[in-house]
């Protein structure tokens, strides 16, 4: 293997090996932090009546101890492994879960050996380790996102499969290079059936797949739903695969499923994957619908000082109207009034004929929204890049009409043109962001705000939301597609 070839594909083991270090020296800083602040300099042995136990605590070492475990555990619960770090929330739930682990087998040894430990001692230690060690894993993670996008620290695919699928998963796997596969070739049982590739991508047999996976350093063997190969040659292929250095993965023919709907279940040798179906009501909903109340109320009462100040701007600056009243479609096609801070001239709706002849959306043919509109005030320019604007739809979601999160509430224009898939975003209720606010906003086209839309819908969960505000609140800030 030569000198190029080691670098790209050792890049798991410098990658973990970082996140060891910066892990160790983590947990260092929050187990004696947690020491000094609690005992401060007399912490070297802090004592317990005899009548409670024959054990005196010896804190220092108890640290030391402490560190050695931690760090321990996160390597056996296996949380810098190569497949979940990068992106997804796996990574995360592993350092959370190996860490109340580790402090729930010292209670247990606590209580087996009538050990008094401090309870303070270990209260402070292990919020702040969790805490610093996802914010510093959340930190790698934006750095190793910023090389990605180089093609660097990302397994080298070549992809098996047919000319539609194939076109696809490439499409998919450069616009997400965070997932950390970067597709360099191309095999197929049929090589001329492959056209419109991006340029650089080669395309070979499928027999000369150990040959193209030396020649561009792959360690990755990507199986694409069409590649036309029955169960014994996928099976004869994997044989030819180094065990331990190269990795094949099966593109399943399932889109936009999230990984809570699907479980594997090997029966008889067939890997069959269920796939759960979505559900709308029960108490899914009423948890939904108790988090967009308690959520829209505190939100409220932090950004009143933005409310007020936003809404004397209006009034100052413009005649008209506060408040911009618009008739949406919400849940199961339901009318409501939306609420906006009005960041147009009064007759912006008289002048809406006139521009939708003379210009649309370039790539849009249902959503309209001009980048530079004539017909948007000073004041609602500013409120727009920010989306001050939207915040009174916070009303919205305390009377019942809005979600924090959900697909994009439509006008009933908009609704007349959905086809049977877009009906689903009626199932549940608009919401104030989702994910066409954090992937593009008003630069998406149409069918990627379906698509985005209609994972939502298929694929709820409150974690999910709360990660979507979180999110936006970040594309907010990066006045990303606001207009």
């Amino acid at each position: 293997m030569g000198s190029g070839e080691t670098t790209r594909t050792n890049w798991r083991l410098r990658y973990a090996r970082r996140l060891a270090w910066s892990d160790f020296f983590v947990v260092v800083w929050a187990v004696w932090g947690a020491q000094l602040l609690w005992f401060g300099d007399d912490s070297e042995r802090v004592g317990v009546p005899e009548k409670l136990t024959t054990f005196t605590v010896n804190y220092t070492m108890f640290s030391v101890l402490l560190v050695l475990a931690w760090a321990l555990v996160l390597t056996i619960g296996a949380t810098r492994e190569s497949r979940i770090v990068g992106a997804g929330p796996e990574e995360y739930k592993r350092v959370a879960a190996s860490s109340l682990q580790l402090f729930g087998v010292v209670a247990i040894i606590g209580f087996a050996f009538q050990i008094q430990f401090s309870r303070g001692y270990l209260l402070v230690a292990l919020p702040a380790g969790i805490v610093a060690l996802l914010l510093e894993r959340w930190l790698w993670r934006q750095w190793l996102n910023s090389v990605r996008r180089l093609g660097r620290y990302s397994a080298r695919c070549v992809v098996v499969g047919g000319s539609r699928d194939v076109r696809d998963i490439i499409a998919t796997l450069r616009r997400q290079s965070s997932a950390g596969y970067y597709p360099v070739a191309v095999c197929t049982t049929r090589p001329g059936a492959i056209v419109d590739l991006p340029s650089g991508i080669p395309v070979e047999p499928v027999a000369e797949l150990q040959a193209v996976m030396k020649q561009h350093h792959a360690d990755t063997v990507i199986m694409a739903a069409g590649h036309g190969m029955s169960a014994r040659e996928v099976r004869e292929l994997s044989w030819t695969l180094v065990p331990g250095e190269q990795h094949l993965v099966m593109v399943p023919n399932l889109v936009d499923v999230a990984g809570p709907r699907i479980h594997t279940r090997p029966v008889a040798g067939l890997p069959l994957v269920h796939v759960e179906t979505p559900r709308y009501e029960g108490a899914g909903r009423f948890t939904k619908r108790a988090f967009d109340y308690l959520g829209a109320l505190l939100l409220v009462i932090v950004l009143s000082p933005v409310l007020i100040a936003a809404a004397l701007a209006v009034k100052l600056t413009s005649r008209g109207p506060l408040l911009f009243k618009q008739e949406r479609i919400g849940l199961h096609g339901e009318k409501f009034r939306m609420l906006k801070f009005r960041s147009m001239v009064v007759d912006a709706e008289a002048r809406l004929g006139e521009l939708l002849q003379r210009e649309r959306d370039a790539g849009n043919e249902v959503l309209f929204k001009l980048k530079d509109d004539p017909r948007v005030t000073p004041v609602g320019r500013f409120m727009r890049r920010f989306s001050i604007d939207e915040l009174p739809q916070l009303f919205n979601v305390l009377g019942g009409s809005m979600s924090l999160v959900g697909p994009r509430p439509p006008l009933a224009r908009e609704v007349e043109l959905y086809d049977e898939a877009a009906h689903r975003r009626l199932l549940v209720r608009p919401g104030l962001t989702g994910l066409w606010q954090v992937s593009g906003r008003s630069s998406l086209s149409w069918e990627d705000s379906i698509r985005l839309d209609l994972y939502y819908v298929e694929n709820w969960s409150l974690v999910g939301d709360v990660v979507l505000l979180w999110r936006t609140l970040k594309a907010v800030l990066a006045r990303n597609g606001a207009y």
